[in-house]
């Protein structure tokens, strides 16, 4: 019998008291989800494909919002790491926003998805080498916890689906619905860090 407060294999919540362990494992999650939206059709391919467009743009905000901050601060040479970071970010955004304007089932859009898979894995792993690691030697237990905290309070209320009309106008012309729940997470995880 296993004591209570022991994580378990399966328990994403005690590893998710660290911040990196949280996005080690939205790493591994988004990396799922690619592999769904692949092998299904119709449908499901259209399931698969909103609930990553929704964890990715969750996944980057809060990243934006909470781990590239510390990393300009913490990390030696931290505003080059985080610039480049961005920029792949940006990347992301723009090839994901095209396709969320495509029909899942258009046959162009397997092979955008599987070359914008390429380079949100290229990115995670900049970020695993680059960021990540470096964070959890130069931050105490107590500030990892605190980010995970900030990050999973926004995942939490972070809208299911992009709603148009809340986001800047201005801002979000080019990037349209993706834009629009990226700007919904920021806000939650804004509202998450000034609660902690």
């Amino acid at each position: 019998m296993s004591d209570l407060n022991t994580p378990q294999a399966g328990d994403d919540h005690a590893k998710d008291a660290d911040v990196i362990a949280l996005l080690m494992r939205q790493h591994g999650d988004i990396r799922n989800l690619f592999d769904e939206v692949e092998q299904s059709a119709g449908e499901e391919r259209r399931d698969a494909f909103r609930r990553l467009v929704r964890l990715l743009a969750v996944h980057e905000t809060a990243e934006e919002e909470v781990i590239h901050p510390f990393a300009r601060r913490a990390l030696s040479g931290g505003d080059q790491v985080v610039d480049d970071r961005l920029a792949e970010e940006r990347a992301a955004k723009e090839t994901l926003a095209d396709l969320d304007a495509m029909d899942t089932d258009d046959p162009e859009f397997l092979p955008r998805l599987r070359a914008l898979r390429a380079d949100v894995q290229e990115h995670a792993r900049a970020e695993e080498r680059y960021e990540f690691t470096h964070i959890r030697r130069s931050a105490d237990p107590t500030s990892l916890a605190a980010m995970a905290n900030v990050i999973k309070a926004a995942e939490a209320v972070a809208p299911t689906r992009p709603h148009p009309g809340v986001e800047s106008a201005v801002a979000n012309v080019a990037l349209g619905p993706v834009a629009a729940l990226v700007d919904r997470t920021k806000d939650a995880v804004r509202k998450a860090m000034s609660k902690d």
